[in-house]
């Protein structure tokens, strides 16, 4: 697929997109939310930069989410184990209002001829949930998700050219079916072709369909701007030689000029953009321009050292600073991974109580032993365990006002 057509498809995207969201944000502040889907959506889990996005957006009222993701789902096939509890009560039991539904990459293996069946099976799924009131009060809202594009990794990837095509063909369905049912869609495919051409940018998948830890980044930034309103990078310019100060995201305050070099006060009014899984390395252009930065002007030559409430969190040339340095170490962008992890600790603990580890616990030989015995006991206290570390989630990362001063080296 040429350069130019990846463009246009990502331009097309991105306006479908822009008009999505000037209507009314698909995920709304307060909503109980279940993800369901394939590896994809498992994994989203386990990575958690979505799940922090979110609530970093919906702060005061903030999401809950449940990810029913299992690897290798299709619309038509989600075999269970045995006694396995049904999708319905699970939904019931978190009150769900909306669902993220992430199909088509396994359905897309069955190329071009399996494209009617996946519209059909993609209507029975939508017209499974219809009228259903999980929540107990409304009808439950689906937001459909694209699979991603096929990257190239070369000799292990030798049919790169026409699983594009295939996923491409399988997006525009899915895409064609949400228009006609007047759901929401999100378009990961464009967006992610588009950047997997970027020459020199990190790689997004392990082996062409399975995004790494970067690419779930990346992802993920994508799915939430996609769902609802988000808020801009932290941007902080500064003028040292006259002192003036532009700044969004961080209220700045008592600017002064300190020994050689300048300090003041940050109130964060807004969460800090999550940093990027790559240490030291080069990330996407277009991904870049999501991260908190600040740019210093007219310093004298020499190093310069950021430090925040003491920490340090950034050396740079006085001629890197006029460029603007990412700030992503900051005692706030640490609480903010931090808070990531406790993400997958919920996640973690909600998995332990819905989809056991060991089936010969639950339906083998070992279901009357002292282990198994215990099972139905542990489920319940994991679960009670997520909601616990769910309902610790809902303060959202804390924003502080913190002393930022930049010293010579």
């Amino acid at each position: 697929m040429s350069y130019l057509r990846k463009l246009l498809l990502l331009v097309f995207s991105t306006l479908g997109l822009q008009s999505m969201l000037s209507a009314e944000s698909p995920v709304r502040p307060g909503d109980h939310i279940a993800i369901l889907g394939n590896t994809f959506a498992d994994q989203l889990r386990a990575h958690g930069y979505l799940e922090t996005l979110l609530q970093g957006r919906t702060t005061g009222k903030a999401v809950s989410i449940r990810n029913l993701g299992w690897g290798g789902d299709m619309l038509a096939s989600r075999d269970r184990p045995t006694n396995f509890p049904s999708e319905v009560s699970t939904l019931t039991d978190h009150k769900t209002d909306v669902i993220i539904a992430c199909f088509g990459m396994g359905e897309s293996f069955a190329g071009k001829a399996g494209v009617a069946d996946f519209k059909r099976n993609l209507g029975v799924f939508i017209d499974s949930h219809k009228g259903k009131k999980y929540n107990g009060t409304s009808e439950v809202r689906l937001i459909l998700v694209s699979p991603i594009a096929h990257e190239d990794h070369g000799e292990l990837t030798p049919t790169v050219d026409r699983r594009n095509e295939e996923l491409e063909d399988y997006t525009r369905a899915m895409q064609a079916v949400a228009t006609a049912r007047g759901l929401p869609f999100v378009d990961l495919y464009s967006p992610t072709l588009y950047l997997m051409d970027v020459d020199g940018a990190p790689s997004l998948t392990i082996n062409g369909i399975h995004l790494n830890d970067y690419g779930y980044w990346a992802a993920s930034r994508i799915l939430a701007d996609s769902l609802v309103s988000g808020t801009s990078p932290w941007r902080i310019r500064v003028d040292a030689k006259t002192g003036k100060v532009t700044a969004r995201g961080v209220d700045v305050s008592g600017f002064r000029k300190a020994n050689g070099g300048l300090q003041f006060k940050g109130r964060e009014t807004t969460p800090p953009g999550l940093g990027a899984p790559v240490r030291g390395g080069k990330i996407h252009s277009t991904l870049d321009a999501n991260l908190d930065r600040l740019v210093v002007e007219n310093l004298k030559p020499g190093k310069y050292i950021l430090r925040i409430d003491g920490y340090r969190v950034a050396t740079a040339t006085h001629q890197q600073w006029a460029q603007g340095i990412t700030i992503d170490q900051s005692p706030t962008h640490k609480a903010a991974e931090a808070y990531r992890q406790q993400v997958n600790d919920k996640n973690l603990q909600f998995t332990y109580s819905w989809k056991a580890l060991n089936q010969v616990h639950i339906v083998g030989e070992r279901r009357k032993s002292p282990s198994g015995a215990s099972l139905p006991a542990e489920v319940i206290e994991f679960n009670k365990l997520a909601m616990l570390k769910d309902k610790a989630l809902q303060s959202g990362i804390p924003l502080k006002t913190r002393e930022w001063r930049l010293d010579p080296q």
